[in-house]
């Protein structure tokens, strides 16, 4: 029986098992921060999957920039949502 290559999920399990020592020394405040980390790139395993990249660990860290900017977005809508509308067309009053 010929051997399969593991699926990218499998692969980012063995990533996120290969970081539990660094995982483990951080602040408790710190982990589940990082465990965050790994959510977002499982929510993209089907595209990385995809992607089927030569360096395993980038899909991974464009995962958790897209997270990034997503949260990034909703908080500035947010933000704004919060201000209200502001006087921008220069004229004081």
């Amino acid at each position: 029986m010929g051997r399969t290559n593991p699926t990218y999920r499998d692969t980012l399990r063995a990533i996120e098992d290969r970081w539990i020592p660094y995982r483990r020394t951080l602040r408790r405040r710190d982990q589940p921060r990082f465990d965050q980390l790994f959510v977002y790139a499982r929510d993209h395993a089907d595209a990385a999957g995809m992607l089927n990249h030569e360096d395993r660990f980038a899909p991974l860290l464009v995962s958790v920039a897209i997270e990034q900017e997503r949260r990034i977005d909703e908080l500035e809508a947010r933000v704004a949502e919060l201000e209200g509308p502001t006087s921008s067309d220069g004229a004081d009053g």
